[in-house]
């Protein structure tokens, strides 16, 4: 698991990336020293959740990520199966890339 964070890590712009069980416990983090681990993981389960029981509200199904952008950066969480694949990003990044690596350690996560 800490191998998929890592090389998500060494994407241009990523400050750090965590797997978050949907209750907000932490399963797996590789975060920038600066970011708490618990704040990150309650943030990601909580938006998550909120945003899973709107959609259920609006006859949506099947929540597959969230983007979220702020003077400080970018948050990406993306549903992984086990839990919330969480993305810390710096303001400006190449957002296509970062989705594409996304993606791909999602896949290498439900793989596993």
């Amino acid at each position: 698991m800490y191998e998929v964070l890592g090389d998500l890590n060494k994407t241009s712009g990523v400050k750090g990336s965590m797997l978050v069980g949907n209750d907000g416990i932490i399963i797996a983090a590789d975060l920038d020293a600066k970011l708490e681990d618990e704040t990150v993981g309650a943030m990601a389960a909580s938006i998550m959740s909120n945003v899973t029981k709107a959609l259920d509200r609006l006859k949506q199904q099947n929540l597959e990520k969230v983007t979220i952008e702020a003077d400080a950066g970018k948050i990406f969480l993306s549903n992984a199966g086990v839990g919330i694949l969480a993305v810390i990003t710096e303001p400006v990044v190449n957002v296509g890339l970062v989705r594409l690596e996304i993606k791909n350690a999602v896949l290498q996560i439900k793989g596993m």
